[in-house]
Formats: structure tokens, sequence, C-alpha cells
């Protein structure tokens, strides 16, 4: 068996871990951030760009969001398009989706301690623009194998774009600064 980064094939074949697998790694991200550093008031002290939506809503939007995504995964894999991991699509992208997915995964799980566990906003933003790309290489492979899992993803893919704008929007406002005042030059 060739090594993977992947997560078990068990957690795509099973409707209730493909959807509970990223939600549940999700929210233990979130509560050891929050837990560590408090999350709520650094989000209160930063400088916000236009449109920041509500504290309150972070939390709702990505249980929907990795629930929806880990039931795109699901759809992929028993719609059969798994066994096109292998197949000329797959190929070009030099990868599986099962790869990608997980990679975008453990991407997605590392932003938040990026940006509030160690307050570093540029390596939030350089993490976000790898995940974006990361998700648009997945939606590719799924466009070409399974148009459902694709459509499920674009919510997601569509939230990552505005997560984009608010990082690189706070780093800019606030100087590449989250928690301590800038140095002066």
């Amino acid at each position: 068996m060739a090594w993977s980064i992947a997560l078990p094939r068990e957690v795509f074949t099973s409707p209730i871990l493909s959807v509970t697998t990223p939600t549940t790694v999700g929210m233990l991200v979130g509560y050891l951030v929050n837990r560590a550093g408090g999350t709520k008031q650094t989000y209160k002290s930063l400088q916000k760009p236009a449109f920041y939506p509500p504290a309150w809503l972070f939390a709702p939007m990505w249980t929907v969001l990795y629930g929806v995504m880990g039931y795109a995964a699901h759809h992929a894999t028993v719609a059969g398009y798994s066994a096109l991991t292998s197949s000329t699509a797959a190929q070009s992208l030099g990868t599986n989706w099962e790869t990608l997915y997980t990679t975008q995964l453990a991407l997605n799980y590392l932003w938040m301690p990026l940006f509030f566990g160690i307050r570093r906003p540029a390596w939030a933003l350089a993490d976000i623009l790898l995940l974006g790309g990361n998700v648009a290489a997945l939606m590719q492979t799924w466009w070409k194998t399974d148009r459902t899992a694709f459509w499920l993803m674009v919510p997601y893919a569509g939230w990552l774009g505005f997560a984009t704008y608010l990082n690189a929007g706070v780093g800019v406002l606030n100087k590449w600064t989250i928690g301590e005042k800038p140095k002066d030059q």
C-alpha cells in the first residue's frame, strides 16, 4: 500500500463520518485557539475592513461549510468517482482528490492558529492563498468527475474568497500586527 496523506477511506464512505469529522476537528481547533488566546477580545480590538461580519456569524457559518464539504467528499466517493483517481484528469493535477481534500482541511485548520493564535496575519494570508489554490484544484477535479460534489463546494469557495479579503484588509488596516502596537519607523 502506497503512503498517503489522505484521510482513511472509511471517513469518505460513511456519510456520518464525512460530515462530522471536518466539523468536529474545526470546532476543536476553534475551541483550543480561543481558550489559549481569547479570540473574542482580539477580534474586538481589530480595525476591520468594510463588510466585516459580526463575530457570532463565524461559528454557524463554519459549521455549515464543514458539513457541506464533508458531504461533498462523501458524494464523490459513493458516486464511484474515487476509482477515477488514476484517470487522466486526476493525474494532470499530480494527485488524487482525496489528498487534495485532506490537505485543504489541514490548511483550513491552520489558519485560525496562525491568525489568532500566534497573531501573524501575513502568515495566515499566505495560508489562505494556498488553501484557495488547493480548493480550486479539488473543485477542478470534481468538475470533471462529480458535478454534485463540485457544486456543493461553491459556497465554501465563495466564503474563502471573502475570508481572504477580510484577512488582507485586517492585515493592512492593522499594519500586519495583531495584539501589539506597531513599531514606529
